[in-house]
């Protein structure tokens, strides 16, 4: 999965502005409805750390979000607080046609929409080692079991798992 989004970010869009908020969905796992409202009174610097505060539109919940300083740079230049992030971002088939055609130009031959990101952030955290309740404060969720649908894509670390007592000298 990262050899795929790293393709992606390597790979030409028609729209910046998507390619931006589409990156910075699978570093932040954010919902397209907040990546879409989000202004910059909602991205708090402090120092080294970053994070967005916003209200979640599907919960209605107030909530915040530490982000990493990569996808702290996608965000660009800090504009007037009441300014959208990604100014220009729209729903709509020119916008998902365009995912599609990146997505071909990056050789990632997957029927992937924007909520996709979302997917790609869960698996990736649990591919890297975040722990299942921690990947699903950070998505949101409310239910535990909503993000364990997650964690049954991630196989690898069953399969690494198998091999991770080290070999005993048997003798028989």
């Amino acid at each position: 999965m990262f050899d795929e989004l790293q393709r992606l970010a390597k790979a030409e869009c028609k729209y910046p502005v998507l390619k931006k908020a589409f990156l910075f969905s699978c570093l932040s796992g954010l919902r397209w409805s907040d990546i879409n409202t989000l202004i910059w009174k909602e991205v708090r610097d402090e120092g080294d750390i970053s994070k967005v505060n916003f209200r979640q539109e599907k919960t209605d919940g107030v909530e915040y979000l530490y982000i990493s300083k990569q996808a702290r740079e996608l965000l660009g230049e800090r504009q007037d607080p009441q300014e959208r992030v990604f100014k220009g971002l729209k729903y709509g088939m020119t916008y998902n046609t365009e995912i599609i055609r990146w997505c071909n130009r990056a050789a990632v031959p997957k029927h992937i929409t924007f909520h996709s990101a979302r997917h790609t952030n869960a698996v990736l955290l649990l591919e890297n080692g975040a722990d299942i309740y921690t990947v699903s404060k950070r998505l949101g969720h409310r239910e535990l079991r909503t993000t364990q649908i997650y964690a049954r894509i991630v196989d690898s670390k069953m399969k690494e798992a198998a091999e991770i007592i080290p070999e005993l000298s048997i003798e028989l």
